[in-house]
């Protein structure tokens, strides 16, 4: 099924020869490797909520060298990870995993209406560790994002010279935007294209609602009529605003939830042209061997909705 890694990275015709490496790389390992889809193990967790907040549950996890060889077990396509972690993992699993260093990230002790990541690491750290790609977080939304939008551009110069393809969580949140508006339907939508415009070669965002936050916006989807009541409508209309579905999207676990809640978004942002999944929580919070069979589940669904032929 390699063809369909093929077609994807011809959507890519600017970037070098070793960004589309790594990228292939991404796309052609594990359970869905060829497939087109990706399924991630992201482990931020414990700096953005706090080590009991995600560990405790499981306490396996607080070991970062856990989670990769998770991520190797059940077949991922990648392992997101911070600077520290990677430190500790890189050396044995960078060469049979591929490795996303996340650069910037937020602690959860300060709560302000305007939330700011630190840049903690960059793409120097990310060639010593032999990651694959790097990735970052912005926030739409908040006082703060022109910063966030300044530093992923310097961030994306870094990656591009050396050859490493660009991650960008697009998480709406801020001042700009209300509580409810940060999965709505039209803001996540904008969320994503902002991430493609600033250069990112795959895009992780929430599953969008129903609600719409903007008045415009409203009046433009309702004038065209654009179908939004069910997930996997949505999530066409997200994959639309990402330069019609010419980058990869794909969709976060979110919250720890019940089985059958999770493998139910998954199957409708698969319907929806997802390209896949980042689940952490709802994975590394499980024992080990449940964690590996929900994955593989997960990994089964998405798979489910790749074309023949």
């Amino acid at each position: 099924m390699s063809h369909r890694v093929d077609e994807i990275l011809s959507w890519y015709p600017a970037d070098d020869p070793a960004t589309l490496a790594h990228l292939r790389r991404m796309l052609m390992q594990g359970r869905t490797g060829g497939s087109g889809k990706l399924v991630v193990l992201p482990v931020d967790q414990g700096f953005e909520h706090g080590p009991g907040r995600s560990f405790a549950a499981n306490p396996a996890g607080y070991d970062p060298r856990y989670h990769a060889r998770l991520a190797l077990d059940a077949g991922c396509s990648a392992h997101a990870l911070p600077l520290g972690a990677a430190r500790l993992v890189a050396p044995e699993y960078a060469e049979d995993l591929p490795l996303i260093l996340k650069c910037n990230n937020a602690d959860g002790l300060y709560v302000g209406d305007d939330p700011e990541p630190a840049v903690v690491a960059g793409v120097e750290e990310a060639l010593a560790l032999r990651c694959a790609a790097v990735g970052f977080t912005i926030y739409p939304g908040s006082a703060h994002r022109n910063e966030m939008y300044q530093q992923l551009r310097a961030l994306a110069r870094d990656a591009e010279a050396a050859g490493l393809p660009l991650v960008v969580w697009s998480y709406p949140r801020g001042s700009g935007v209300s509580q409810e508006g940060r999965t709505a339907v039209d803001v996540v939508a904008y969320a994503a294209h902002l991430a493609c415009q600033l250069g990112a070669h795959v895009v992780k965002v929430k599953p969008p609602t129903e609600h719409i936050e903007s008045q415009a916006a409203r009046v433009a989807l309702e004038k065209a009529g654009v179908p939004l009541a069910t997930l996997a409508d949505r999530v066409r209309h997200v994959l639309q605003s990402a330069f019609d579905g010419h980058r990869i999207v794909i969709f976060s676990g979110g919250a720890a939830k019940e089985t059958a809640a999770v493998l139910e978004e998954n199957r409708q942002t698969a319907m929806g042209g997802g390209f896949g999944t980042i689940m952490g929580r709802n994975s590394f919070q499980r024992p080990h061997d449940e964690a590996v069979h929900l994955l593989n589940n997960v990994m089964d669904i998405h798979l489910a909705q790749v074309p023949v032929g």
